[in-house]
């Protein structure tokens, strides 16, 4: 039997029955006893706190051990069945101390099995910390990056806005200058002269018979007196450009026409005529070009007198500078601005 199992209540009680048999148990062995008692408390205290889940039966025992005290009492003058009752706490003592080490061994297991569960959580604990640290580090530079893009946004509402304004002065000012151009010439007859907008542009159509006579490159003096009006109107209007086309129908010319070999030689004299004119009445020579489209820019098919008669004419083409628009969005790209 290991006596170095014994829970106290149970050692009292071996103790009490011990004493009950006469001259069984000396006083010396008593004393040894509640000193190994002491020490065995003393020792598995710690235990006994570790594996509290061992108390339910514990606590079963010492119930029992309890009614063996009673019985015991009473027994104290029968030796046999005092006896009777030591056996049968010794094997009480031996179930627990088998119960005790059962439990031990299981408690054991169990205490393996919780540090490989701890240190699993540890390790995963110490990867999310990694990956945190990780997800921080990230955090942090997706921050400066969109600081970065919101100054750059701001900056670039800013240039927006900017620009905004700016087309809509531009669109301002063309719907300004048709208005002007078109009262200008309000006199004029609508079907030799016309005033539209076009791709953010001023357009004035003028036909063949109220500037040229048939074949010829100079300009009517008619045709003079449109031009006069218009270029008193772009005086007052130094911010635009003006191009000036010329334009014919397919009918080929016959032979050489004041210097003009075809129809492409024929505009091109045409729209220098004119931007002539213009420059004469004021407007400054560098604000004008002149061009010769020929027959292939045709504003109607080539396939009756009235098409081709629409065909022959002169557009005049007014295009406020777009220099602010230009330095704004030469500002935007850090391109340079043109000309430069």
């Amino acid at each position: 039997m290991r006596l170095k199992n014994f829970t106290p209540a149970l050692l009292g009680l071996g103790l009490l029955a011990a004493g009950a048999l006469p001259g069984c148990v000396a006083a010396r062995k008593y004393d040894d006893l509640q000193a190994r008692q002491r020490a065995d408390a003393q020792g598995k205290a710690e235990a006994e706190r570790q594996y509290r889940a061992a108390t339910a039966e514990l606590q079963k025992t010492s119930d029992a051990l309890a009614q063996l005290r009673l019985d015991n009492r009473r027994l104290e003058d029968d030796s046999l069945a005092t006896g009777t009752a030591l056996r049968k706490s010794r094997g009480l003592n031996r179930d627990l101390n088998d119960s005790y080490d059962r439990l031990l061994k299981n408690s054991g297991q169990e205490l393996a099995n919780k540090s490989s569960d701890y240190n699993k959580v540890a390790r995963d604990l110490a990867r999310r910390e990694a990956e945190l640290g990780a997800l921080d580090a990230s955090l942090r530079t997706s921050k400066t990056d969109n600081d970065r893009l919101g100054t750059d946004l701001k900056a670039r509402e800013a240039k927006l806005a900017e620009l905004t304004q700016a087309l809509a002065d531009k669109d301002r000012a063309v719907n300004d200058l048709k208005a002007r151009v078109s009262k200008a010439l309000l006199s004029f007859n609508a079907n030799d002269l016309q005033v539209k907008l076009k791709d953010g542009k001023v357009y004035v159509s003028l036909s063949e018979q109220l500037l040229f006579k048939s074949g010829s490159a100079k300009v009517d003096p008619k045709g003079q007196a449109a031009l006069k009006t218009l270029a008193a109107v772009l005086q007052e209007q130094p911010d635009v450009n003006v191009v000036v086309e010329g334009h014919t129908d397919t009918v080929p010319i016959k032979g050489v026409v004041n210097g003009a070999k075809d129809n492409w030689d024929l505009s091109a004299l045409r729209a220098t005529d004119i931007a002539r004119l213009l420059a004469a009445g004021g407007v400054g020579p560098a604000r004008i070009t002149a061009a010769g489209r020929s027959q292939y820019v045709p504003v109607a098919p080539n396939d009756t007198p009235q098409n081709k008669a629409l065909n022959r004419r002169t557009e005049i083409i007014l295009t406020p500078k777009l220099d602010e628009l230009f330095q704004i969005l030469d500002s935007s790209s850090g391109a340079p601005a043109p000309g430069k």
